[in-house]
This record gives C-alpha cells, sequence and structure tokens, in this order.
C-alpha cells in the first residue's frame, strides 16, 4: 500500500474498541443551569450505593436546581457492593 497523507485512517490501531483510560474519570466543574442561564460552578452529592455503580447528583451552587447526574463506577463505594 502507497503511503500518503490519508492511508492510516485505513489502518487500525492498537487502542480500536477499547475506551480511552483519559476520559474515565471526567470530573465535571461547572455546569448549565437552566434556572440561572449560564453555565455555574456545582456541587456533587451522593445518593444511592447501587450494585452497578455509586449514583451522584449536580446540583447547581447558587439556586440547588439538578443539572446533571452520574453513575460512578469506580468510585469508593462501588467495591463494597460488588464482592
Amino acid at each position: 500500500m502507497r503511503n500518503t497523507p490519508f492511508s492510516f485512517a485505513t489502518q487500525a490501531s492498537p487502542a480500536a474498541g477499547r475506551p480511552r483510560e483519559d476520559f474515565e474519570a471526567l470530573e465535571a466543574s461547572e455546569l448549565y443551569c437552566s434556572q440561572c442561564g449560564c453555565a455555574v460552578p456545582i456541587n456533587k452529592f451522593l445518593l444511592l450505593v447501587l450494585p452497578d455503580g455509586d449514583r451522584y447528583e449536580y446540583r447547581c451552587t447558587q439556586c440547588g436546581t439538578k443539572v446533571g447526574d452520574k453513575i460512578d463506577r469506580s468510585g469508593q463505594f462501588y467495591g463494597i457492593l460488588k464482592g
């Protein structure tokens, strides 16, 4: 195969099909709040410890509105129920 600038797109990379480890523990510091109308700092609250992960809720620090949630499968409480 002739080496062209676009030949890399047809070759499979060793990490193809695997999630990138860089983004496994992505943590939000600001999220958009519909009540405030802008991106605001958030507070993270642990809601539930479930067998499939720890469920967290993100709330606006200014008005307390829920702005998001997350299930963390690598958290400190996940290992308790996994056994």
